[in-house]
């Protein structure tokens, strides 16, 4: 503790401060670059369905009781902000709701970026680690695409990152306040509590752990009880959608199915629902269920291997990237956009892992780019057999880092046998 106080006392390295900045202009760049070219045609995009929600918002309507939200309150403000300052129709790129939402994602962007190295600094990462990180995920939207501009996730990306960095630098409780706000804005951020609770009590004992757990669902619940007291029934519909989701086209089972389709004409049913294409069928359901029994177990180990292992900053970089990692890739559900939330935490992981699995996880996002946004339609209309392979490719990389990710050191393991001893 004596060590991590002093980290926290001295300013920031000149070489942190730099490479910051440096990330922030390239990054704004990269952002540039995806409104030209290639970047620009065939797009897919969620703006108009968070321009309906920003638009009634603006003519006075309330979330959840006079419309349907598919996502929880913590979203609202990046679709009521852009709704109040463009009201209408606009789609352009250069005005209207879309300019406003996408500048608003560009912050989240930038402040995300900052947050990572404020992470590095507290982790008293070395020249090379912040400049490879921070370039890392400056430069991935453009190994992503377009799917960057028009979806939400940076939002909680940035929540995430700035929880993470908050529990390192020591500040507890403040990490798990943010980390409460991420849960409010998109559930997926749930599977840190558990690495950040036994964080805290590990570090300072059980009862700051259980001051940690009561700040982190005072913030929840604040941003969700004035819905749920105007609405419980609206609140729990957006939970229950997402929950009752189908096999995904994009899902692991599912480009296993599709693979089977390729190879040896394996009979597989598209169909529309919950506001994406999924398969339809005893098999698909079967593998939903397996998938999600799959995912909760490797989340569970990588949340026990977590309490083993000694409470450092480094380890629980690598568990919250494993874990996130772990849910992207084992979820019956798995969009493009769900590839943002592992930017900014990945390149964070220290060492030769770090370098790996920021390898496979920038191969991740140009797999991706490369059947999604252009070729999506010919995968879920058409089941074309070259994006069906990508897919396959894609997915196989995010369990490959899934495991890469973790998977204890030798020296880790040797330090639990020594532990159980």
């Amino acid at each position: 503790m004596v060590e991590q106080t002093r980290s926290l006392s001295r300013p920031a390295e000149g070489h942190v401060v730099a490479a910051a900045l440096v990330a922030v202009a390239v990054f704004s760049g990269a952002w540039a670059l995806l409104h030209v070219g290639f970047y620009a045609r065939g797009q897919i995009t969620d703006t108009p369905v968070y321009q309906r929600y920003g638009n009634a918002i603006a003519d006075g309507e309330v979330p959840y009781r006079d419309f349907s939200v598919e996502y929880p309150p913590g979203a609202l403000p990046v679709f009521a902000l852009p709704g109040l300052a463009e009201p209408g129709h606009d789609q352009n790129v250069t005005t209207g709701f879309r300019h406003a939402f996408e500048t608003l994602m560009w912050l989240c962007g930038a402040a995300a970026l900052l947050v990572m190295a404020v992470a590095l600094s507290s982790l008293g990462a070395g020249e090379l680690r912040v400049w490879g990180a921070l370039s890392f995920a400056a430069l991935a939207p453009l190994a992503l695409g377009s799917v960057v501009l028009s979806r939400f996730d940076l939002w909680p990306a940035a929540l995430v990152a700035a929880a993470l960095a908050a529990l390192v630098c020591g500040w507890l409780r403040l990490g798990s306040g943010i980390l409460g706000l991420a849960i409010a804005v998109k559930l997926f951020p749930a599977v840190l509590v558990p690495l950040a609770l036994a964080y805290a009590w590990r570090r300072e004992g059980r009862r700051e752990a259980f001051i940690c757990f009561g700040v982190l669902v005072a913030v929840a619940a604040a941003v969700f009880a004035p819905f749920v007291a105007l609405s419980p029934g609206g609140v729990w519909e957006s939970f229950s959608v997402q929950l009752t989701r189908p096999l995904q086209i994009e899902s692991l089972g599912s480009a296993l199915l599709l693979a089977a389709h390729q190879a040896w004409g394996y009979g597989v049913t598209v169909e529309t629902s919950h506001g994406s294409q999924n398969l339809a069928g005893a098999a698909p359901h079967a593998l939903a269920i397996a998938q999600t029994v799959l995912q909760v177990s490797a989340l569970v180990a990588v949340w026990v291997a977590f309490t083993r292992a000694r409470p450092t900053g480094e380890a629980l970089v690598r568990a919250s990237a494993a874990v996130l990692v772990v849910f992207v890739a084992l979820g019956k559900v798995l969009s493009p956009q769900f590839l943002i939330w592992l930017i900014p935490i990945v390149p964070l992981v220290r060492g030769r892992r770090g370098v790996l699995a920021s390898g496979l996880l920038a191969v991740a996002l140009v797999l991706t780019q490369l059947w999604f946004p252009f070729h999506y339609w010919d995968l879920a209309r058409h089941l074309d057999a070259g994006p069906s392979w990508l897919l396959l490719a894609r997915d196989a990389l995010l369990v490959a880092l899934a495991v890469v990710l973790a998977l204890p050191s030798a020296a880790e393991r040797a330090a639990q046998a020594v532990t159980r001893r």
